[in-house]
């Protein structure tokens, strides 16, 4: 008894020099937590406060060019967490039903830029004075349409795909009017290929951080993710109304159509009634509309990328990986050589622009034939890279030639037409991806010969115009 009574004592001691141990450890896991969280909060103030310093740089603060950057930053953010969202949907269903849904959204996504396209021009005259609003107006339709798709996809409702064709056609709208906007604010003396990239770097910012919180959101929920680009893109229709008053300047603009000129005989007379597309195309220079088929090549590319290999991978995956992870692999790789492309064509600003759209768009043409001929995980990737550099550093090379050969006057009007064909370029793009077979060699070889016959386009046309030069 004794010794047991020695004992308990002891056992007494030591549990709680055990249990203060445990507590002084707990304490300070607890202090290295907090430590590690101020410390990651401070990086993340000291990294904004970078970024906003580098979007209001070189006068871009003072002339407004800044909030744009900050508002782009938004929407893609609220773009990559609906995405996030989403990305779930068409896998979740047969792959013969997800591509005739698909086929039918693309469809109906593609209709509104076919009938709209002529009457952009004066859609945007009609909006000259108030493009903030009709910014504002892009982001608030999303976030609405987000709150309804939260509730679609709870409850399984008919709303997704009329939703999530709303939010595609707002996208794009978006994107036009803000092209629209953007040649307002540029500082003196800035480019607008050098705007243009200080943009894509936000928008890449804001894909990251969109998506990481959506990836996070949507482990509680799918509707989640939903709810958080709702709040997003509300926070971006209000940074869209406070831009800065310049943006619905119209002084000294004009409809592109109104400065054609056609030759007749040695000599110009004015210009006979054409369609407003028509008239469009024949008042662009000869490097723009070349650049634009070249631009609209790569975005063609992109859009078929996105489908056909989406759908691809779930029918036939390569050996040895799942069709998600490939697809995922590749989505990175073009999130990559996009991100390439937008710091390239920030230090090739003040090369040729004809040099660096002809050079990426061969490049294109070699990458699709590589992978049609020798189809492998590593061509894919090859071309994922290549496509979202190429679409890239073409834009940009595309921006440059409008903004050296195109009037200021109507400079705007252009970057908003050029815009909207680029939109309806990715929607045929993505059509052709989901109606061909699921057998590689045929799709990436069909691929190769549309951007062959795109290369083709932008020497006719160059050709075709040294002929006319009122036209060049």
């Amino acid at each position: 008894m004794p010794a047991e009574d020695s004992r308990a004592p002891r056992a007494g001691r030591g549990m709680r020099v055990g249990a203060s141990r445990a507590g002084r450890a707990g304490r300070a896991v607890g202090r290295g937590a907090v430590a590690g969280l101020r410390a990651a909060g401070r990086g993340g103030r000291a990294g904004a406060r970078r970024a906003r310093a580098y979007a209001q740089s070189e006068g871009a603060g003072e002339s407004g060019l800044s909030r744009v950057v900050e508002l782009h930053f938004v929407n893609l953010a609220g773009d990559a967490a609906l995405t996030v969202s989403l990305a779930g949907t068409i896998f979740a269903i047969p792959t013969d039903e997800a591509r005739g849904q698909v086929a039918q959204f693309l469809l109906l996504t593609m209709a509104p830029f076919a009938l709209l396209a002529p009457f952009v021009g004066p859609l945007l005259d009609r909006f000259r004075h108030g493009r903030r609003w009709a910014i504002g107006t892009t982001l608030a339709l999303r976030a609405f349409l987000c709150w309804v798709l939260a509730d679609a996809v709870a409850r399984d409702s008919a709303w997704l795909f009329p939703a999530a064709l709303g939010c595609l056609v707002a996208s794009r709208a978006y994107a036009v009017t803000r092209a629209s906007a953007v040649p307002r604010l540029l500082p003196p003396g800035f480019s607008l290929v050098s705007a243009n990239s200080r943009s894509a770097l936000a928008g890449v910012a804001g894909m990251a951080v969109g998506g990481s919180l959506a990836v996070g959101a949507a482990r509680i929920g799918p509707e989640w993710s939903l709810r958080l680009a709702f709040a997003i893109y509300v926070v971006g229709t209000v940074l869209a109304i406070r831009l800065p008053a310049r943006v619905d300047s119209a002084l000294g603009e004009r409809g592109l159509e109104d400065t054609v000129e056609i030759p007749v005989r040695g000599r110009t007379a004015p210009r006979r009634p054409l369609g407003r597309v028509r008239a469009k195309v024949a008042a662009l220079p000869t490097a723009v509309l070349a650049a634009l088929c070249s631009a609209m090549g790569t975005r063609l590319l992109i859009g078929f990328l996105t489908l056909f290999v989406a759908f691809l991978m779930r029918e036939h995956p390569l050996p040895g990986l799942s069709g998600t992870v490939t697809l995922g692999l590749v989505v990175a790789a073009a999130g990559a050589g996009n991100a390439l492309g937008t710091v390239i064509g920030n230090l090739l600003a003040r090369r040729r622009p004809e040099a660096i759209i002809s050079s990426a768009l061969l490049v294109t043409v070699a990458a699709a034939l590589a992978t049609a001929l020798a189809y492998s995980l590593w061509t894919l990737l090859a071309l994922g890279l290549v496509a979202g550099l190429s679409s890239q550093l073409v834009k940009v090379g595309t921006d440059a030639v409008v903004q050296r050969d195109v009037a200021e006057s109507v400079r705007t009007r252009v970057f908003a037409w050029v815009e909207t064909s680029l939109q309806m370029a990715w929607v045929v793009g993505g059509a052709i991806g989901i109606a061909l077979p699921l057998n590689p060699q045929l799709g990436f070889g069909v691929l190769a010969g549309l951007l062959v016959l795109v290369l083709l386009l932008s020497v006719w046309v160059r050709v075709s115009r040294a002929h006319h030069p009122a036209r060049a």
